[in-house]
């Protein structure tokens, strides 16, 4: 857990997902899996160990921000320490307005051993960018 309603995982928790999250974002490319048909799901494929592309980044963070802001999301990879961290720090960053360093140190704490992707604060500055210049890109666009 990040926070109450952001959690990380791996692909054994995308798969069998905890009973308490009803979103589930899997930013594997490699990796597909079927949800549960009650889960509210979506695949956007992120490459493992790639810099972090701030266009999948804005579509992360906005398909988050469009679910139900009490409902529980779950960010998958397949270790659950890359590519899923990286999408919850952008979601933080751009959505919560904290600042970079602020939820790096959190997720540090919160799930040591977490390895952002390379080029995440720049693609997270130009997420905030895009969002700042056409809001209407944001929730529920």
């Amino acid at each position: 857990m990040i926070t109450d309603q952001l959690l990380v995982g791996n692909i054994d928790d995308a798969q069998q997902p905890p009973a308490v999250v009803g979103t589930l974002l899997l930013v594997a490319e490699e990796l597909t899996v079927t949800p549960a048909p009650w889960m509210d799901y979506r695949h956007i494929p992120f490459r493992e160990f790639a810099k972090a592309d701030p266009a999948k980044l804005m579509e992360a963070v906005q398909w988050l921000e469009s679910r139900a802001p009490t409902e529980r999301k779950l960010v998958c990879c397949r270790a659950g320490m890359g590519r899923s961290v990286s999408v919850v720090m952008a979601y933080l960053c751009c959505v919560e307005g904290k600042s970079y360093d602020e939820v790096l140190k959190l997720v540090m704490i919160r799930h040591p051993g977490a390895m952002p992707l390379p080029n995440l604060q720049v693609a997270i500055e130009q997420v905030r960018q895009l969002r700042r210049s056409n809001p209407s890109r944001q929730a529920g666009s």
